[in-house]
């Protein structure tokens, strides 16, 4: 018999579970707060394009909330905890771009964009700062990154002209 191999994971380094947890968490943090405005604009969406933005809106508001578990699930794969609690989103998220009160659909979507592009400005510096860190949580910015850049791409086509 041979003895089982103990292969060695990033789980193991405690300086690549600090780099993808310093690197991931703000996205993590961005996305809670996109998943309850998103929410939030769901609800008080008004104008022409009510159906169709209200329904794209939920949509994103899903896929918000998986990409944040998937980037949360990774700094807790790796040995690390997340505060993601609501007073840690707020204090990342600042004051939202969404508005609190029914708003017409174009400002509305102009809102979450802004809101999205914050993100992906995260989603990018992870993506820089883990290249020589930590592939794996890479692979998981880059991945949220093409989704959240395909919800914006929906976003922008309801406003284009």
């Amino acid at each position: 018999m041979s003895k089982a191999q103990t292969v060695p994971t990033t789980a193991s380094d405690p300086t690549v579970a600090a780099a993808a947890a310093q690197f991931l968490s703000p996205v993590v943090l961005g996305l809670q707060a996109l998943t309850i405005n998103g929410k939030q604009a769901h609800w008080h969406v008004r104008g022409a394009n009510f159906v169709g933005v209200h329904e794209l809106l939920d949509t994103i508001v899903a896929h918000a909330g998986d990409f944040a578990d998937t980037a949360a699930e990774r700094i807790v794969a790796l040995g690390l905890p997340i505060d993601a609690r609501v007073n840690t989103v707020a204090g990342k998220a600042g004051d939202t771009s969404v508005p609190a009160g029914f708003t017409q659909s174009d400002e509305l979507v102009r809102a979450v964009i802004t809101d999205i592009d914050a993100i992906l400005v995260d989603l990018k510096a992870a993506i820089d700062g883990l290249d020589e860190v930590d592939l794996t949580s890479q692979d998981v910015a880059i991945e949220i990154m093409r989704g959240l850049e395909k919800d914006r791409w929906f976003l922008v086509s309801h406003i284009a002209a």
